[in-house]
This record gives structure tokens, C-alpha cells and sequence, in this order.
């Protein structure tokens, strides 16, 4: 996935990143499934989440389709419940950006780095980088 290195490296340079990942939304199974990762080891590509258990996260990112930023631990927390291990990583803040082309929700990126190290620029910077999955989504890397 080449692309998505790619933009992984972007994300990097103009938001900055502890733990990148980019999941592709699996709507028959309301399920996204991980298709790229920065840490293969504890987030391997082929992993799925189903996203019952966190409906408002559901309702702003999938259905509409707005950025959820995390601004600290505790808001982590609320909304993953694999918030010990994202803090193991030494991450306490995310942005969750959707992949969104032609209206329709693709997949969505998950950037994450230290408590207090984004802000609402920080959110609107990944968001203008988030149309770069779309070819990567579409062309059935995912």
C-alpha cells in the first residue's frame, strides 16, 4: 500500500503522529477493517472493529461524516476500549477523519500523538489530507 505510506509520511510531516492508521468502513457489517498500520505489531493490518459499542463515535465519523477529535486521555477513553494500549504507546490525543468520495464513506484515518499535542488547525490540517485514501480505498487495496 504504497499510497498510504505515503500519506502516512504526510500525515507525519504536517500534523505529526505517534500511531497512524487508515480502516476501511465495512457497512454491511458496520465494521472497519484496518488496512494500513505505523505499529503492525499491536494494531496488524487485517483487524476489525465493529462499532456498536461507540454510537456517538459512529454518528459524528460514519454517518456524519465529521472528524472526532479526542482532545485528551479521558476523552480516549470514553469513546475506545483500547484506550490502554493506545496510552501504552504514548498517545492521548486523536483525530478520527473520514474518507468520505462521491458522499460515501470509504474508511477513515485515526491519528494519534501525545495528550495536548493537537488542536482544531491540527484537526483541520488531517482533514484536508483525508481524500488522499480515497485511491488507495477505492482501488481495492482495502
Amino acid at each position: 500500500m504504497t499510497g498510504l505510506s505515503e500519506l502516512e509520511e504526510t500525515v507525519r510531516r504536517e500534523v505529526g503522529v505517534r500511531l497512524f492508521t487508515v480502516l476501511a468502513w465495512v457497512p454491511e457489517r458496520r465494521a472497519l477493517r484496518r488496512v494500513h498500520t505505523s505499529h503492525p505489531e499491536q494494531y496488524p493490518v487485517g483487524g476489525e472493529k465493529t462499532v456498536e459499542v461507540a454510537q456517538g463515535w459512529l454518528a459524528r465519523c460514519i454517518e456524519g461524516r465529521e472528524p472526532y477529535f479526542g482532545r485528551d486521555r479521558a476523552a480516549v477513553r470514553e469513546i475506545f476500549a483500547d484506550h490502554e494500549l493506545i496510552e501504552s504507546l504514548g498517545c492521548g490525543t486523536i483525530i478520527n477523519v473520514p474518507v468520505v468520495d462521491q458522499g460515501e464513506v470509504l474508511g477513515v484515518l485515526n491519528i494519534l500523538d501525545a495528550e495536548g499535542s493537537y488542536d482544531e488547525e491540527s484537526v483541520a490540517v488531517a482533514r484536508s489530507l483525508a481524500p488522499l485514501a480515497v485511491p488507495a480505498l477505492r482501488g481495492g487495496a482495502a
